[in-house]
């Protein structure tokens, strides 16, 4: 997989995204292995409203990176059934020019039910791909939703796409979203969109202007751009390469990194927890029965909870 072999690389994907117990340990095994080749790819996280045209900018914007001599992994999230469990993972037949690049890779995965927006073994992958030697991963998540905003622990900029037409977007749009906007670009500029799309800029500046910025080193830009076109792109390019060498030199890069990682963390433990709970046969069994219980109302949720807090030994 460090020597660029792609169907490697793809079958340790394969093997960090596994259920299974014994799969869990050698992947485990595996990322510490490759960790002190990671680190050095940009990490790009790419969402945007239904139809923002996420995976045609990212074709785009991809193959352009790609004709630069760098070499692109895209990370695409496709949002999973609640009733069946399944996706249908076509971002490939959507991005017609990666999909045939020797410089990109492209890897679908199933949300599978994890809230952010992302799989949940996205972290691990990107560290795959880096050690496989990309140089720009970009995550293409589901869209903007209650907690899409959990990419942007895990990436180095986040980018919002747009539509023209902000004044209906703008009632809708999720304040969360434009307060960890690192930029936002308003797509389908081209054309007869042209002026809607300059307007929507002019909407969306505003609406940042009243916000308290992230950091005092960057003010998010709002730019105009057409995947669909190839317009705008490598002004994008441009600021995401300014953006890089202002935090670089504030040291606030290095100290985001760092933060992800101890959050990762966190969110490893709290899903690691979560497992031995429903898994551990001291709790599986009464778990079953205190959840019944407390559907029915006849057992408290602070009390359910305090029992299975003993059971597993956390109240010692």
């Amino acid at each position: 997989m460090i020597s660029g072999n792609r169907a490697a690389l793809a079958r340790a994907i394969t093997l960090v995204e596994s259920k299974k117990p014994e799969h869990r340990k050698i992947a485990r095994e595996l990322v510490q292995e490759v960790l002190p080749q990671t680190g050095k790819a940009l990490r790009v996280g790419i969402t945007g409203v239904p139809g923002a045209g996420k995976s045609t900018t990212i074709d785009t914007f991809g193959s352009n990176l790609t004709a630069a001599g760098q070499k692109v992994a895209v990370l695409a999230v496709d949002p999973s059934s609640t009733r069946t469990g399944g996706s249908i993972l076509g971002d490939k037949t959507r991005m017609a020019q990666l999909a045939v690049d020797r410089n990109a890779f492209i890897r679908p995965s199933p949300s599978a039910g994890t809230l952010g927006g992302v799989a949940a073994k996205t972290r691990e992958t990107m560290l795959l791909c880096e050690a496989a030697g990309f140089d720009v991963i970009l995550v293409e998540t589901v869209g903007i939703g209650q907690s899409e905003t959990t990419v942007a622990d895990m990436v180095d900029f986040f980018l919002v796409l747009m539509l023209p037409g902000a004044g209906d977007e703008l009632q809708g749009i999720k304040k969360g979203v434009l307060e960890i906007a690192d930029m936002i670009a308003v797509n389908k500029s081209d054309g007869d969109g042209a002026i809607r799309a300059r307007a929507a800029a002019s909407d969306y500046r505003a609406a940042l202007h009243i916000l308290a910025p992230k950091t005092p080193t960057w003010s998010p830009p709002v730019i105009t751009i057409s995947g669909l076109a190839n317009e705008g792109l490598d002004h994008m390019w441009e600021q995401i390469m300014v953006y890089r060498e202002r935090m670089t030199a504030s040291g606030e890069w290095q100290k985001r990194r760092a933060d992800q990682q101890v959050s990762w963390m966190w969110d490893t433990l709290q899903q690691r927890l979560m497992e031995s709970l429903k898994t551990n046969q001291k709790t599986a069994n009464r778990l079953k029965t205190l959840e019944a219980d407390v559907r029915d109302g006849t057992t408290a949720v602070s009390v359910a909870v305090d029992e299975l807090s003993t059971l597993m030994g956390l109240n010692d």
